[in-house]
């Protein structure tokens, strides 16, 4: 894995670039090009959303859960070192609409957290190779 190649879906997303970066900062020579790298680590799904939990009895929401998948593979250049995962992770928040910028301050937070928690999880899978 010295020199690693992300093939992504989405290189814009939250994820790739964290991941990137947290490669970079554990040593890993992330490549540009598939050609130059002895391993690939490749996300084939990458989604994040929100969706409404629970609503008052005005049918107004009250409560949303935010989510973010992925599906990712490691290849190194004769074997496959980490065959195909998906994982899912969440975090719930309550919602008030007399305060949307902070609630909507506290939803990019969250999936913040949650991107940074998927990153420690692969890297842990990673390292245990």
């Amino acid at each position: 894995m010295a020199r690693t190649y992300i093939a992504s879906v989405d290189t814009y997303s939250l994820f790739y670039h964290e991941l990137r970066g947290a490669l970079i900062a554990a040593g890993v020579d992330v490549v540009d090009s598939q050609a130059d790298a002895t391993a690939t680590f490749a996300v084939t799904f990458d989604e994040t959303d929100q969706r409404v939990l629970s609503v008052s009895a005005r049918n107004v929401p009250t409560e949303y859960e935010v989510y973010y998948t992925i599906e990712y593979s490691l290849q190194s250049d004769t074997q496959s070192l980490i065959d195909i995962q998906s994982m899912t992770l969440t975090r719930n928040y309550t919602y008030d609409s007399t305060l949307v910028l902070g609630k909507s301050k506290e939803e990019e937070l969250l999936r913040n957290a949650i991107v940074d928690d998927l990153v420690r999880i692969v890297l842990k899978q990673i390292s245990a190779l």
